[in-house]
């Protein structure tokens, strides 16, 4: 299976941005799709951004508008750019492939990277 590697993470102010990245360290497939998770200490683990299997993007309703994930076979990595970033989007970032024909909810992906964090101040 694909090998995920999340980075990119780390401290910024509120209303700041960062972009994080999730690189494949395998062959990633044509049929397979990324995306984002975040946790914070004492939370549940929650979706942020998910690509639907025609290609489309999904968002938390917070995030939309602020959030945008992309990916990009060629370079072997997938993206979530984050804007106007606030205390609350602080925690573990993960990112997660699953193959087209699972269903695009957590229990449907089985790959998973080890996270990088952010904090915003």
């Amino acid at each position: 299976h694909v090998q995920l590697v999340e980075s990119g993470g780390g401290s910024v102010q509120a209303g700041g941005s960062l972009r994080l990245s999730c690189a494949f360290e395998a062959y990633t497939p044509a049929n397979v799709r990324m995306a984002w998770f975040r946790q914070a200490p004492g939370k549940e683990r929650e979706g942020v951004a998910s690509l639907a299997s025609d290609g489309s993007s999904i968002y938390a309703n917070s995030l939309k508008g602020r959030f945008s994930i992309s990916h990009d076979s060629a370079k072997k990595t997938a993206y979530l750019e984050m804007n106007t970033l606030k205390p609350e989007d602080s925690g573990m970032y993960y990112c997660a492939a699953r193959d087209v024909g699972c269903r695009n909810v957590p229990e449907g992906f089985n790959t998973w990277g080890q996270g990088t964090q952010v904090t915003v101040s």
